[in-house]
């Protein structure tokens, strides 16, 4: 093999990420290649189209979705490459992600600032 051919070879292989991404259950969506200028909310949004439909509380929006990689929540305007540690570069390997759902929040109640609503009343300090 030539060095252009090899050059041209490698730059292929590190332009593709082969990714499975791993679900809080032990099961995998995956491994699927993913260019390296794919941004984490284009990961994000094949989670939601790969997710298995058997699975209860899955992801609804993008937004419901944290990967973790090397330990790291990603951000989603960020690139699969800039995320990518360099100890999960190896050639023809496989990265596993960590997929974590996080439904949306619900409004908390107001807590009364009344002193009197707060009060216990039957509290007593020996």
């Amino acid at each position: 093999m030539s060095k252009v051919s090899e050059t041209v070879e490698m730059s292929t292989v590190q332009d593709q990420l082969d990714i499975k991404f791993r679900l809080i259950d032990g099961s995998d969506i995956g491994p699927k290649s993913y260019p390296a200028a794919a941004s984490v909310a284009t990961l994000k949004e094949s989670i939601l189209a790969q997710w298995p439909k058997d699975k209860e509380n899955g992801p609804r929006t993008v937004k419901e979705v944290k990967l973790i990689s090397a330990g790291r929540i990603l951000e989603n305007s960020r690139t699969v490459g800039e995320c990518m540690s360099p100890l999960c570069d190896v050639p023809g390997g496989v990265t596993t992600m960590h997929v974590v759902v996080q439904p949306p929040q619900e409004k908390e109640k107001k807590v009364s600032s009344d002193p009197k609503q707060n009060k216990c009343g039957g509290c007593v300090i020996l």
